[in-house]
Protein backbone atom coordinates (compact mmCIF):
# COMPACT_ATOMS: atom_id res chain seq x y z
CA UNK A 1 0.00 0.00 0.00
CA UNK A 2 2.68 2.30 0.75
CA UNK A 3 4.70 1.51 -2.54
CA UNK A 4 1.25 2.69 -4.47
CA UNK A 5 0.97 5.90 -2.53
CA UNK A 6 4.47 6.53 -3.15
CA UNK A 7 4.20 5.34 -7.04
CA UNK A 8 1.26 7.98 -6.79
CA UNK A 9 3.10 10.52 -5.38
CA UNK A 10 5.75 10.17 -7.92
CA UNK A 11 3.29 10.44 -11.17
CA UNK A 12 1.84 13.41 -9.27
CA UNK A 13 4.61 15.55 -9.16
CA UNK A 14 5.82 14.09 -12.55
CA UNK A 15 2.73 15.30 -14.11
CA UNK A 16 2.90 18.97 -12.19
CA UNK A 17 6.54 19.29 -13.70
CA UNK A 18 5.25 18.32 -17.37
CA UNK A 19 2.37 20.87 -16.68
CA UNK A 20 5.39 23.38 -15.50
CA UNK A 21 7.27 23.22 -18.59
CA UNK A 22 4.84 22.31 -21.16
CA UNK A 23 6.78 23.72 -24.24
CA UNK A 24 10.13 21.53 -22.79
CA UNK A 25 8.09 18.41 -22.40
CA UNK A 26 6.47 18.63 -25.57
CA UNK A 27 10.03 18.75 -27.46
CA UNK A 28 11.84 16.43 -25.38
CA UNK A 29 9.20 13.49 -26.42
CA UNK A 30 8.65 14.55 -29.79
CA UNK A 31 11.02 11.82 -30.87
CA UNK A 32 9.21 9.34 -29.45
CA UNK A 33 5.63 10.82 -30.34
CA UNK A 34 6.49 10.63 -33.73
CA UNK A 35 8.49 7.10 -33.72
CA UNK A 36 5.27 5.38 -31.59
CA UNK A 37 2.94 6.79 -34.79
CA UNK A 38 5.13 5.74 -37.85
CA UNK A 39 5.51 2.27 -36.39
CA UNK A 40 1.78 1.85 -35.31
CA UNK A 41 0.55 3.26 -38.74
CA UNK A 42 3.02 1.51 -41.07
CA UNK A 43 2.43 -1.70 -38.86
CA UNK A 44 -1.65 -1.10 -39.42
CA UNK A 45 -1.17 -0.09 -43.10
CA UNK A 46 1.61 -3.40 -44.09
CA UNK A 47 -1.50 -6.18 -42.00
CA UNK A 48 -4.21 -4.30 -43.74
CA UNK A 49 -2.43 -4.64 -47.30
CA UNK A 50 -1.14 -8.20 -46.71
CA UNK A 51 -4.57 -9.26 -45.51
CA UNK A 52 -6.15 -7.28 -48.78
CA UNK A 53 -3.72 -9.09 -50.44
CA UNK A 54 -4.19 -12.37 -49.68
CA UNK A 55 -7.85 -12.46 -49.53
CA UNK A 56 -7.84 -10.82 -53.00
CA UNK A 57 -5.38 -14.40 -53.87
CA UNK A 58 -8.25 -16.39 -51.84
CA UNK A 59 -10.79 -15.13 -54.15
CA UNK A 60 -9.19 -16.82 -57.16
CA UNK A 61 -9.57 -20.18 -55.49
CA UNK A 62 -7.43 -21.93 -52.63
CA UNK A 63 -7.32 -24.79 -54.55
CA UNK A 64 -6.06 -23.41 -57.55
CA UNK A 65 -2.62 -23.74 -59.04
CA UNK A 66 -1.06 -20.42 -61.16
CA UNK A 67 1.34 -21.78 -64.12
CA UNK A 68 3.14 -20.07 -66.35
CA UNK A 69 6.69 -20.37 -67.84
CA UNK A 70 8.58 -18.72 -64.81
CA UNK A 71 7.29 -18.24 -61.05
CA UNK A 72 4.01 -16.21 -60.89
CA UNK A 73 4.80 -13.65 -58.18
CA UNK A 74 6.24 -10.49 -57.20
CA UNK A 75 8.85 -10.44 -58.94
CA UNK A 76 9.39 -6.68 -59.49
CA UNK A 77 11.65 -6.35 -62.95
CA UNK A 78 13.63 -8.92 -61.46
CA UNK A 79 13.72 -11.62 -63.97
CA UNK A 80 17.04 -13.21 -65.04
CA UNK A 81 17.93 -13.36 -68.68
CA UNK A 82 17.00 -17.24 -68.88
CA UNK A 83 13.83 -16.56 -67.66
CA UNK A 84 13.13 -13.60 -70.44
CA UNK A 85 14.29 -16.36 -73.15
CA UNK A 86 11.86 -19.20 -72.13
CA UNK A 87 9.60 -21.18 -74.12
CA UNK A 88 5.86 -19.73 -73.54
CA UNK A 89 3.75 -22.57 -72.22
CA UNK A 90 1.28 -23.71 -74.88
CA UNK A 91 -3.02 -24.56 -75.02
CA UNK A 92 -1.41 -28.19 -75.30
CA UNK A 93 0.27 -28.29 -72.34
CA UNK A 94 -2.83 -26.87 -70.80
CA UNK A 95 -5.48 -29.62 -72.26
CA UNK A 96 -2.42 -32.37 -71.08
CA UNK A 97 -2.64 -31.10 -67.62
CA UNK A 98 -6.78 -31.44 -67.81
CA UNK A 99 -6.93 -34.72 -69.66
CA UNK A 100 -4.30 -36.51 -68.28
CA UNK A 101 -3.68 -36.20 -64.44
CA UNK A 102 -6.42 -37.33 -61.89
CA UNK A 103 -5.95 -34.83 -59.12
CA UNK A 104 -6.90 -32.09 -61.79
CA UNK A 105 -10.75 -31.29 -61.68
CA UNK A 106 -10.39 -28.30 -64.34
CA UNK A 107 -8.04 -25.67 -66.45
CA UNK A 108 -8.29 -22.43 -67.51
CA UNK A 109 -5.95 -21.02 -70.34
CA UNK A 110 -5.76 -17.30 -70.54
CA UNK A 111 -4.00 -15.87 -73.53
CA UNK A 112 -1.55 -12.43 -73.26
CA UNK A 113 0.89 -10.76 -74.49
CA UNK A 114 4.43 -12.08 -74.94
CA UNK A 115 6.17 -11.18 -71.47
CA UNK A 116 10.04 -10.81 -72.06
CA UNK A 117 11.88 -7.55 -73.31
CA UNK A 118 9.81 -4.55 -73.71
CA UNK A 119 6.63 -3.04 -71.92
CA UNK A 120 3.50 -4.59 -72.20
CA UNK A 121 0.97 -2.94 -75.10
CA UNK A 122 -1.73 -0.70 -73.19
CA UNK A 123 -5.38 -1.72 -74.46
CA UNK A 124 -8.33 0.59 -74.11
CA UNK A 125 -12.12 -0.38 -74.14
CA UNK A 126 -14.10 2.48 -74.92
CA UNK A 127 -18.43 3.06 -74.84
CA UNK A 128 -19.51 6.16 -76.63
CA UNK A 129 -17.35 9.18 -74.82
CA UNK A 130 -16.62 6.87 -72.15
CA UNK A 131 -13.14 5.38 -71.95
CA UNK A 132 -10.60 3.11 -69.80
CA UNK A 133 -7.49 2.48 -70.57
CA UNK A 134 -6.08 0.52 -66.88
CA UNK A 135 -8.25 -2.63 -68.23
CA UNK A 136 -6.94 -6.45 -67.67
CA UNK A 137 -7.62 -8.03 -70.77
CA UNK A 138 -7.28 -11.25 -71.53
CA UNK A 139 -8.59 -14.09 -74.19
CA UNK A 140 -9.40 -17.07 -72.00
CA UNK A 141 -11.52 -20.21 -72.26
CA UNK A 142 -15.09 -20.85 -71.24
CA UNK A 143 -14.17 -22.92 -68.16
CA UNK A 144 -12.83 -19.08 -66.59
CA UNK A 145 -15.83 -18.42 -64.08
CA UNK A 146 -16.03 -21.76 -62.79
CA UNK A 147 -12.34 -21.98 -62.21
CA UNK A 148 -11.75 -18.50 -60.88
CA UNK A 149 -14.77 -18.34 -59.09
CA UNK A 150 -16.45 -15.43 -61.18
CA UNK A 151 -20.05 -15.39 -59.94
CA UNK A 152 -22.52 -12.75 -62.27
CA UNK A 153 -24.23 -9.99 -61.88
CA UNK A 154 -26.00 -9.79 -65.04
CA UNK A 155 -25.76 -11.86 -68.20
CA UNK A 156 -23.55 -15.10 -68.52
CA UNK A 157 -20.27 -16.25 -69.42
CA UNK A 158 -19.40 -17.17 -72.98
CA UNK A 159 -19.79 -21.27 -74.15
CA UNK A 160 -16.88 -23.42 -75.71
CA UNK A 161 -19.09 -23.29 -78.67
CA UNK A 162 -18.86 -19.29 -78.83
CA UNK A 163 -14.92 -19.74 -78.23
CA UNK A 164 -14.70 -22.54 -80.96
CA UNK A 165 -16.55 -19.80 -83.20
CA UNK A 166 -14.59 -17.07 -82.42
CA UNK A 167 -17.62 -14.94 -81.43
CA UNK A 168 -17.26 -10.93 -80.89
CA UNK A 169 -18.25 -11.31 -76.96
CA UNK A 170 -16.94 -9.73 -74.13
CA UNK A 171 -17.18 -9.86 -70.43
CA UNK A 172 -16.21 -7.28 -67.95
CA UNK A 173 -15.85 -6.52 -64.38
CA UNK A 174 -17.87 -4.34 -61.95
CA UNK A 175 -15.99 -1.28 -61.82
CA UNK A 176 -15.23 -1.70 -65.76
CA UNK A 177 -19.11 -1.24 -66.60
CA UNK A 178 -19.38 1.48 -63.68
CA UNK A 179 -16.86 3.37 -65.77
CA UNK A 180 -18.21 2.64 -69.37
CA UNK A 181 -21.58 2.21 -68.74
CA UNK A 182 -22.42 4.71 -66.09
CA UNK A 183 -26.27 5.26 -67.13
CA UNK A 184 -27.21 2.26 -68.34
CA UNK A 185 -27.32 -1.58 -68.32
CA UNK A 186 -23.66 -3.14 -69.90
CA UNK A 187 -25.81 -6.56 -70.91
CA UNK A 188 -26.30 -6.52 -74.67
CA UNK A 189 -24.76 -3.37 -75.47
CA UNK A 190 -21.29 -2.96 -78.01
CA UNK A 191 -18.42 -2.24 -76.23
CA UNK A 192 -14.78 -1.02 -78.68
CA UNK A 193 -11.70 -2.42 -77.14
CA UNK A 194 -8.47 -1.54 -79.05
CA UNK A 195 -10.37 -1.02 -81.94
CA UNK A 196 -12.46 -4.40 -82.18
CA UNK A 197 -16.18 -4.12 -81.69
CA UNK A 198 -17.70 -6.60 -79.49
CA UNK A 199 -21.18 -7.31 -77.97
CA UNK A 200 -21.29 -7.32 -73.49
CA UNK A 201 -22.57 -10.48 -72.59
CA UNK A 202 -21.90 -10.49 -69.18
CA UNK A 203 -20.79 -8.47 -66.18
CA UNK A 204 -19.24 -9.88 -62.89
CA UNK A 205 -20.38 -9.08 -59.46
CA UNK A 206 -17.91 -7.08 -57.64
CA UNK A 207 -15.08 -9.10 -56.26
CA UNK A 208 -14.70 -8.37 -52.01
CA UNK A 209 -11.02 -7.74 -52.28
CA UNK A 210 -9.42 -6.69 -55.68
CA UNK A 211 -5.95 -5.80 -55.34
CA UNK A 212 -5.68 -1.80 -56.31
CA UNK A 213 -9.52 -2.49 -57.58
CA UNK A 214 -7.63 -3.67 -60.87
CA UNK A 215 -9.36 -7.26 -60.63
CA UNK A 216 -12.59 -5.24 -61.22
CA UNK A 217 -11.46 -3.90 -64.41
CA UNK A 218 -11.34 -7.25 -66.25
CA UNK A 219 -12.43 -7.37 -70.00
CA UNK A 220 -12.12 -10.86 -71.42
CA UNK A 221 -13.15 -12.31 -74.48
CA UNK A 222 -13.04 -15.70 -75.40
CA UNK A 223 -9.52 -17.33 -76.34
CA UNK A 224 -9.72 -17.97 -80.14
CA UNK A 225 -11.31 -14.70 -80.64
CA UNK A 226 -7.99 -13.34 -78.81
CA UNK A 227 -5.65 -15.53 -81.15
CA UNK A 228 -7.55 -14.12 -84.22
CA UNK A 229 -7.45 -10.26 -83.11
CA UNK A 230 -4.03 -10.82 -82.02
CA UNK A 231 -2.11 -14.04 -83.70
CA UNK A 232 1.25 -12.74 -82.09
CA UNK A 233 0.40 -13.26 -79.06
CA UNK A 234 2.07 -16.09 -78.02
CA UNK A 235 1.93 -16.35 -73.87
CA UNK A 236 -0.68 -18.59 -72.18
CA UNK A 237 -1.16 -18.43 -68.52
CA UNK A 238 -2.86 -21.86 -66.68
CA UNK A 239 -4.80 -22.28 -64.13
CA UNK A 240 -5.07 -25.68 -62.69
CA UNK A 241 -8.51 -26.49 -59.69
CA UNK A 242 -7.35 -29.37 -58.15
CA UNK A 243 -9.63 -31.73 -56.66
CA UNK A 244 -10.54 -31.10 -53.10
CA UNK A 245 -8.03 -31.54 -50.62
CA UNK A 246 -5.56 -32.34 -53.55
CA UNK A 247 -3.67 -29.79 -53.74
CA UNK A 248 0.13 -30.49 -53.40
CA UNK A 249 -0.54 -33.91 -54.98
CA UNK A 250 -2.25 -32.00 -58.37
CA UNK A 251 1.65 -29.53 -58.01
CA UNK A 252 3.42 -32.97 -57.96
CA UNK A 253 1.33 -34.38 -60.89
CA UNK A 254 1.98 -30.64 -63.24
CA UNK A 255 5.31 -30.34 -62.41
CA UNK A 256 6.24 -34.22 -63.46
CA UNK A 257 4.07 -33.59 -66.90
CA UNK A 258 5.56 -30.14 -68.20
CA UNK A 259 9.52 -31.37 -67.00
CA UNK A 260 8.15 -34.67 -69.73
CA UNK A 261 6.52 -32.08 -72.26
CA UNK A 262 9.28 -29.55 -72.18
CA UNK A 263 12.13 -31.99 -71.94
CA UNK A 264 13.87 -31.06 -68.82
CA UNK A 265 16.76 -33.35 -68.26
CA UNK A 266 16.65 -35.15 -64.66
CA UNK A 267 19.72 -33.03 -63.47
CA UNK A 268 18.15 -29.73 -64.53
CA UNK A 269 15.86 -27.12 -62.48
CA UNK A 270 12.10 -26.21 -64.04
CA UNK A 271 12.01 -24.08 -66.40
CA UNK A 272 8.28 -23.13 -65.94
CA UNK A 273 6.68 -21.31 -62.31
CA UNK A 274 3.88 -23.00 -60.27
CA UNK A 275 2.66 -21.31 -57.37
CA UNK A 276 -0.69 -20.98 -55.65
CA UNK A 277 -2.60 -18.05 -53.53
CA UNK A 278 -0.80 -19.35 -50.28
CA UNK A 279 2.53 -19.57 -51.55
CA UNK A 280 2.03 -16.35 -53.02
CA UNK A 281 0.46 -15.08 -49.92
CA UNK A 282 4.01 -16.15 -48.20
CA UNK A 283 6.17 -14.29 -50.53
CA UNK A 284 4.27 -10.91 -50.57
CA UNK A 285 4.17 -11.17 -46.07
CA UNK A 286 8.26 -12.11 -46.45
CA UNK A 287 8.36 -8.70 -48.31
CA UNK A 288 5.94 -7.06 -46.33
CA UNK A 289 8.16 -8.24 -42.96
CA UNK A 290 11.47 -6.99 -44.49
CA UNK A 291 9.75 -3.37 -45.27
CA UNK A 292 8.56 -3.47 -41.72
CA UNK A 293 12.36 -4.46 -40.25
CA UNK A 294 13.87 -1.47 -42.27
CA UNK A 295 10.78 0.86 -40.80
CA UNK A 296 11.50 -0.77 -37.21
CA UNK A 297 15.09 0.29 -37.64
CA UNK A 298 14.34 3.75 -38.83
CA UNK A 299 11.95 4.60 -35.65
CA UNK A 300 14.87 3.05 -33.38
CA UNK A 301 16.86 5.54 -34.44
CA UNK A 302 13.95 8.27 -33.20
CA UNK A 303 13.26 6.86 -30.49
CA UNK A 304 17.17 6.87 -29.44
CA UNK A 305 17.00 10.26 -30.06
CA UNK A 306 13.75 10.95 -28.28
CA UNK A 307 15.67 9.51 -25.26
CA UNK A 308 18.84 10.99 -25.26
CA UNK A 309 16.34 14.45 -25.52
CA UNK A 310 14.81 12.89 -22.26
CA UNK A 311 17.99 12.06 -20.77
CA UNK A 312 19.49 15.54 -21.48
CA UNK A 313 16.28 17.37 -20.03
CA UNK A 314 16.19 14.78 -16.67
CA UNK A 315 19.62 15.72 -16.15
CA UNK A 316 18.69 19.52 -15.99
CA UNK A 317 16.39 18.72 -13.86
CA UNK A 318 18.30 17.07 -11.54
CA UNK A 319 20.37 20.55 -11.81
CA UNK A 320 17.49 22.65 -11.63
CA UNK A 321 16.46 20.83 -8.52
CA UNK A 322 19.42 20.39 -6.40
CA UNK A 323 17.99 22.01 -2.76
CA UNK A 324 15.13 20.19 -3.13
CA UNK A 325 16.51 16.70 -3.50
CA UNK A 326 18.56 18.39 -0.66
CA UNK A 327 15.56 19.05 1.40
CA UNK A 328 14.06 15.64 0.81
CA UNK A 329 17.22 13.59 2.07
CA UNK A 330 17.22 16.04 4.62
CA UNK A 331 13.64 14.49 6.00
CA UNK A 332 14.61 11.20 5.50
CA UNK A 333 13.78 10.39 1.78
CA UNK A 334 16.33 7.61 0.83
CA UNK A 335 18.41 7.39 -2.04
CA UNK A 336 15.99 4.88 -3.59
CA UNK A 337 12.98 7.24 -3.17
CA UNK A 338 14.75 9.73 -5.15
CA UNK A 339 15.97 7.77 -8.28
CA UNK A 340 12.63 5.98 -8.14
CA UNK A 341 11.15 9.72 -8.35
CA UNK A 342 13.06 10.84 -11.33
CA UNK A 343 12.54 7.20 -13.06
CA UNK A 344 8.81 7.70 -12.70
CA UNK A 345 9.15 11.00 -14.03
CA UNK A 346 11.29 9.72 -17.53
CA UNK A 347 8.50 7.05 -18.02
CA UNK A 348 5.34 8.92 -17.32
CA UNK A 349 7.03 11.88 -19.84
CA UNK A 350 8.09 9.27 -22.50
CA UNK A 351 4.54 7.42 -21.77
CA UNK A 352 2.69 10.12 -22.37
CA UNK A 353 4.32 10.70 -25.99
CA UNK A 354 3.55 7.44 -26.49
CA UNK A 355 -0.16 7.83 -25.85
CA UNK A 356 0.13 11.20 -28.05
CA UNK A 357 1.58 8.74 -30.41
CA UNK A 358 -1.01 5.86 -30.47
CA UNK A 359 -3.90 8.67 -30.69
CA UNK A 360 -2.35 10.17 -34.03
CA UNK A 361 -1.68 7.15 -35.27
CA UNK A 362 -5.38 5.66 -34.66
CA UNK A 363 -6.79 8.87 -36.57
CA UNK A 364 -4.57 8.60 -39.46
CA UNK A 365 -5.68 4.67 -39.65
CA UNK A 366 -9.33 6.35 -39.13
CA UNK A 367 -8.32 8.61 -42.40
CA UNK A 368 -7.09 5.59 -44.33
CA UNK A 369 -10.01 4.13 -43.70
CA UNK A 370 -12.50 6.18 -44.95
CA UNK A 371 -10.79 6.46 -49.05
CA UNK A 372 -10.94 2.92 -48.79
CA UNK A 373 -7.18 2.02 -47.84
CA UNK A 374 -6.79 -1.02 -46.03
CA UNK A 375 -5.51 -0.04 -42.93
CA UNK A 376 -6.48 -1.38 -39.08
CA UNK A 377 -4.36 -1.36 -36.14
CA UNK A 378 -3.81 -4.17 -33.72
CA UNK A 379 -4.27 -4.29 -30.22
CA UNK A 380 -0.54 -5.53 -30.07
CA UNK A 381 0.38 -2.47 -31.43
CA UNK A 382 -0.82 -0.32 -29.51
CA UNK A 383 0.30 -2.14 -26.50
CA UNK A 384 3.78 -2.91 -27.30
CA UNK A 385 3.90 0.79 -28.30
CA UNK A 386 3.15 2.21 -25.38
CA UNK A 387 5.55 -0.40 -23.91
CA UNK A 388 8.28 0.52 -25.98
CA UNK A 389 7.79 4.08 -25.22
CA UNK A 390 7.85 3.10 -21.21
CA UNK A 391 11.09 1.59 -21.50
CA UNK A 392 13.08 4.24 -23.70
CA UNK A 393 12.11 6.30 -20.60
CA UNK A 394 13.17 3.80 -18.19
CA UNK A 395 16.32 3.45 -19.80
CA UNK A 396 17.43 6.72 -20.85
CA UNK A 397 16.06 7.55 -17.24
CA UNK A 398 18.50 5.37 -14.91
CA UNK A 399 21.53 8.08 -15.61
CA UNK A 400 19.86 11.33 -14.27
CA UNK A 401 18.11 9.17 -11.30
CA UNK A 402 21.12 7.60 -9.99
CA UNK A 403 23.03 11.05 -10.57
CA UNK A 404 20.36 12.48 -8.39
CA UNK A 405 19.79 9.94 -5.72
CA UNK A 406 23.68 10.18 -5.04
CA UNK A 407 24.00 14.08 -4.59
CA UNK A 408 25.44 14.81 -0.89
CA UNK A 409 22.22 16.56 0.92
CA UNK A 410 24.87 18.99 2.57
CA UNK A 411 26.21 20.26 -1.08
CA UNK A 412 22.79 20.37 -2.32
CA UNK A 413 21.34 22.30 0.56
CA UNK A 414 23.70 25.15 -0.15
CA UNK A 415 22.53 25.02 -3.87
CA UNK A 416 21.19 28.35 -5.01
Amino acid sequence: MMHSNLLKEDMKMALETIRTHKVRSFLTVLGVVIGTMVAIVVASILLGVEKNVQDSLNEFGVDNLFIFKFNPGFHFGRLSPEERTRKSLTYEDAMAIKEELPAVKNVVVQALPHIGEGNQPVRTARNKNHELSNIIFRGVTSSYSEVVNGKMKEGRFFTDQEDLHRAEMVVIGFDAEKSLFPEERAEGKELLVDGNLYTVLGVFEKKKNSMGGGGDNEVLIPYRTYHKHYPKDDENFIIAMAQPGMKSVAEDEVRGLLRLRRRVPPNKDDNFGISSAEALGNQFRDIMAGIFQLVVGIVSIGLLVGGVGVMNIMLMSVTERTREIGVRKAIGARKRDISFQFITEAMTLTGIGGAMGVVLSLIFSFLMQLIHFPSSVPIWAIFLALTVACSVGLFFGIYPAVKAARLDPVIALRYE
